[in-house]
């Protein structure tokens, strides 16, 4: 099968190469300039995705992985081609925060109120005369510039948005929503356009740079996921399952996720995640025993499929170096090039389980190096799988010790508050 994978800023690098691996012709087209030469001498590349349409034709599968491209998908679909990865809608439902609250509300979800804001002026004066603990959210994928409110007067979220007044107006459009505690829980499953296809995806997400959850927001450090068929379950009820009216509207395609906070009674959905997760699709590839092309293709079409998947937890670690998480647009604070080195060969198994981002394949001689690239610094993702959690810690872990990358950093407690705390609370309160 042919395969034209439009990326935004290769949020699904993995699942890209996979596709290959399966014995699919792929075709990527990267927007992001910054990342133009990540999955060089791996992977053919093009520079104008549309005029590649012919060359997969309407019996192909075209993957955008991003946001930004819903209203394309949409068009295409009308086109008659097989598209995977959203909609406008779901654009919409992520995109503009305040938005997906109304969205959520109006589905009968217990929705925290959101409030936009596109003047850093206007955020300050509101938290004034509104104090209490405030989370700061970026409308978009800058993720370094969310914070999380620890004072009941504001003065902390206040001074973070003052912060940010040098962006010089580049910040674009910020939301506000009022900090809750409990557990924080993602709920996530596959849309055809039409019914939910494979099991519900649960996780736990580990944003912080640093272990203990200290230090500034990023994209993620590291996941904690596993599958259920239990569609009674409460945390689907809650959620994703009230939503399947507005999938369907409008017609989205995709991997969907709520990311959630619990306390014992109440179920609150903090934002959606309507596109492929990061890196949560590269631990889906660890837990998949089903081909992604068989899968893909089946969500695209509007089909049922029986997904098949190992029983059990992964575990996800995000692998860095120095700019991340702040994205440099200068290759002086970026060891581009830079080789990849392992302290012993990997088995069949463990290189399956090296889930490749920022990363190019360079021939020298008469020899091929992994090396770095792109100019994010979030290099790859190690995956590790068990019976339990603890397991599929200590699997991932026994692998990144094999890695060596120069300046290389990651948390090591990936799962650790789960085995130890929440996941007890999580089943006392009756949400597993």
């Amino acid at each position: 099968m042919r395969v034209l994978f439009v990326s935004g800023e290769l949020i699904a690098a993995d699942l890209c190469l996979r596709l290959q691996q399966e014995g699919c012709e792929v075709k990527l087209y990267i927007e992001d300039e910054g990342r133009r030469d990540c999955l060089d001498g791996m992977i053919e590349k093009v520079t104008d995705w549309e005029k590649e349409l012919d060359w997969v034709g309407k019996n192909g599968l075209i993957v955008f992985d991003d946001i930004g491209y819903g209203k394309i998908q949409d068009d295409l679909r009308s086109e008659g081609y097989n598209v995977v990865g959203g909609s406008l809608g779901g654009d919409k439902l992520e995109k503009e925060r305040e938005f997906g609250q109304v969205v959520f509300s109006t589905y009968g979800l217990n929705a925290l109120k959101t409030i936009n804001f596109t003047k850093i002026s206007e955020a300050v004066n509101f938290i004034k005369k509104n104090p209490c603990a405030w989370v700061i959210k970026q409308n978009g994928h800058i993720s370094a510039l969310n914070y999380v409110g620890q004072w009941s007067d504001g003065s902390d979220a206040i001074s973070i948005l003052e912060s940010y007044r040098r962006l010089n107006g580049n910040l674009g459009t910020i939301s506000l929503q009022k900090r809750v505690d409990g557990v924080e829980i993602g709920v996530g499953r596959y849309f055809n356009g039409k019914e939910w296809i494979g099991p519900i995806e649960l996780n736990i997400e580990h944003k912080h740079l640093c272990n203990g959850s200290i230090g500034p927001m990023t994209g993620e450090m590291g996941t904690v996921m596993w599958y259920t068929e239990n569609e009674k379950n409460r945390l689907f009820q809650g959620t994703l399952a009230k939503l399947k009216p507005f999938l369907e509207k409008v017609n989205f395609k995709g991997d969907i996720d709520i990311n959630c906070i619990v306390d014992k009674k109440h179920i609150y959905p903090l934002e959606a995640t309507a596109r492929f997760g990061c890196p949560a699709i590269q631990l889906q590839t660890e837990i998949h025993k089903s081909p992604w092309k068989d899968f893909l293709l089946a969500v695209a079409k509007g089909e049922k499929y029986d997904l098949k998947y190992k029983k059990g937890f992964g575990v996800v670690v995000s692998i860095a170096i120095p700019p991340f998480p702040y994205k440099s647009i200068s290759t002086d604070y970026h060891d581009k090039g830079v080789k990849i080195f392992f302290k012993e060969k990997l088995s069949k198994k463990e290189l399956a389980s090296l889930h490749f981002e920022e990363v190019s394949l360079k021939k020298t001689n008469c020899t091929e190096d992994l090396c770095v690239a792109g100019s994010n610094g979030f290099i790859m993702y190690v995956s590790g799988f068990g019976k339990n959690a603890k397991s599929a810690r200590h699997q991932a872990y026994e692998l990144v010790k094999k890695i060596n990358i120069p300046k290389m950093f990651y948390r090591d407690d990936i799962g650790e508050r789960f085995v130890k705390k929440d996941m007890k609370t999580l089943r006392e309160w009756n949400w597993i």
